[in-house]
């Protein structure tokens, strides 16, 4: 026997009681109208039989009577057949609604301990099923997230060991007398401590983000000086490569509305990119262009290409389309996605594009303009 606060958790209970009230106050209502309409009914039928036969008063007191009980009769049976079919139609709908409702709640449970593979069969097109469909959607990203966060733990541990383990081997040596105390020794050591805080300041500007918290300094800015200043900072290191990199900006374009910092992050971002994926004797193309209320930054290069199955995860965090741990063949997969992030606060976008390994890559973002 349920109790009063058992019934009232229970959805079952609470669909069989919606239908029995329902049942209920038709039954009533049927009723209450039979017998404010039966005696005015039966009047004017025994009315119309006098008068076309003869009838003594106890054979229309008899007629009244039974008439009545007929009707009374009737109602009841017709209120016990509707009370079973309530009944059997709220066990068939809440075994539809509640065995699904309970799937997804121990689908949940499951989710909660971390459990993300686990998915929940699809019952039909209706709510429910889109219900269902939309939970294995989100128990998907999530173990793909968890993936991620799995592999990033990895390459910050990574990361992390090979400059420590040299700060040490150095360190030691120095203790040992074994390396002498000049500023070689040094600088290897500032190296890589230079290296631990480009990391941390990789992650801590993800973090930032993500959650939105970066403030944008908008303003109007000429697109060929954003390009000319970001390419001058990286032209040394293009020269030592052997890389050559070329600019295409006509100086008419319209100014955009951005933040010099930002946007020169992004370029610096696909630029270096760019040069560490195309080999001595390759070539890199910064071009401009109008296009429409925007304008079109594009930065291609004759480099390795990307694989067409990762050319929609490049913008993803943590992704890198080389998976080796080493930061010189791919880094922590943050740049990219910190880019995204910072196009979009600008009102932009961003997107990559690759004819496949070996043919190159491109990638292109836009910028509306300041008018």
């Amino acid at each position: 026997m349920r109790t009063p606060w058992q019934i009232r958790n229970s959805l079952g209970a609470k669909l069989f009681l919606s239908y029995l009230i329902v049942i209920v106050v038709g039954v009533v209502v049927l009723a209450g109208t039979v017998q404010m309409q039966m005696p005015v009914a039966i009047e004017r039928h025994i009315q119309r039989m006098e008068s076309h036969m003869m009838t003594d008063p106890g054979l229309a007191e008899d007629l009244r009577t039974n008439f009545t009980a007929a009707i009374n009769e009737i109602t009841v049976i017709a209120g016990l057949v509707a009370l079973a079919a309530a009944i059997a139609i709220s066990l068939f709908t809440a075994n539809r609604i509640i065995v699904p409702i309970r799937c997804l709640m121990q689908a949940s449970q499951e989710v909660a301990a971390g459990n993300f593979d686990l998915q929940v069969p699809i019952t039909g097109n209706d709510e429910l099923g889109e219900l269902a469909r939309v939970f294995n959607q989100m128990a998907g990203e999530l173990a793909r997230t968890e993936q991620r966060r799995m592999a990033l733990i990895g390459d910050v541990a990574h990361e992390l060991r090979t400059p420590l383990s040299n700060m040490r081997a150095v360190i030691e040596g120095l203790a040992d007398g074994v390396l002498p105390a000049n500023p070689a020794t040094y600088r290897s050591v500032q190296k890589e401590i230079m290296r631990l805080q480009r990391l941390v300041q990789d992650l801590e500007e993800l973090s930032r983000a993500q959650a939105e918290q970066f403030s944008l300094v908008l303003q109007p800015l000429s697109p060929r000086s954003l390009v000319a200043g970001a390419i001058e900072r990286l032209r040394l290191q293009y020269e030592d490569k052997d890389v050559q990199l070329r600019m295409t900006v006509p100086s008419d374009l319209p100014p955009v509305y951005a933040d010099a910092a930002r946007i020169t992050q992004v370029l610096l971002n696909l630029l270096g990119n760019a040069l560490q994926y195309t080999p001595s004797g390759g070539q890199v193309h910064v071009e401009a262009r109008r296009d429409g209320r925007f304008v079109r930054f594009i930065v291609s290069d004759t480099g390795i290409g990307v694989p067409a199955a990762d050319l929609p995860h490049l913008f993803e965090r943590f992704y890198r389309v080389d998976k080796s741990r080493s930061r010189a063949s791919g880094g922590s997969g943050i740049g990219l996605t910190i880019s995204k992030h910072i196009v979009e606060a600008h009102g932009g976008r961003i997107w990559a594009e690759s004819e496949g390994p070996g043919k190159g890559s491109t990638f292109t973002f836009i910028l509306p303009t300041a008018h």
